[in-house]
């Protein structure tokens, strides 16, 4: 995959649907790798691999749905994306409904990871995420608030419309945060 990415940079066109091909694979590693990778393809053709992604992201292959949300997480290779947050939050809309577990939780942890730098920008789409109505968009925007709740506890749990927020061995309560 590695080598394909740097391939990828001058003619990208000729490695999509190998990039395609690894995002579905029933192996795990390959599915990570390509994900990885593909952000090289992205930084070097923003534009491109836009459309491209967009068009992925509407695939009935859950597996490749995710692989549009890895590839577009705000990590190392990704921290420009901090920077124009329209660019992944534009195509992660098609997912903020998403039923399959597999790419939804990648999906609310894409959001996670924006909210470290974003905080404002992600409360605002956990709101909308939350008024939608859906049951994974919620699902989504309860993710999504994993980082947020550590600083702003009664804000997220306001949002949510809850009075506990559990986050693995975590439980953040608004009896906690009450000031009788």
């Amino acid at each position: 995959m590695g080598i394909l990415s740097f391939y990828g940079i001058e003619d990208y066109a000729k490695v999509l649907p190998f990039f395609e091909s690894s995002a579905s694979s029933s192996d795990w590693n390959l599915r990570e790798f390509a994900q990885y990778f593909f952000r090289k393809l992205i930084q070097k053709h923003p534009n491109e691999m836009y459309e491209y992604l967009l068009k992925l992201a509407k695939s009935r292959d859950s597996k490749i749905r995710r692989f549009v949300s890895e590839s577009l997480r705000p990590v190392k290779e990704n921290k420009w994306l901090y920077r124009n947050p329209e660019y992944p939050l534009s195509i992660l809309r098609y997912l903020f409904r998403e039923s399959a577990e597999y790419p939804r939780t990648s999906v609310g942890n894409n959001l996670s990871d924006l909210a470290r730098k974003l905080p404002e920008l992600v409360l605002e789409v956990v709101e909308n995420l939350v008024k939608n109505g859906d049951k994974n968009a919620y699902w989504i925007a309860y993710r999504a608030c994993r980082n947020l709740v550590k600083k702003e506890p009664i804000k997220v749990m306001d949002l949510l419309k809850i009075d506990e927020y559990r986050y693995k061995k975590k439980v953040y309560q608004r009896s906690d945060y009450s000031r009788d």
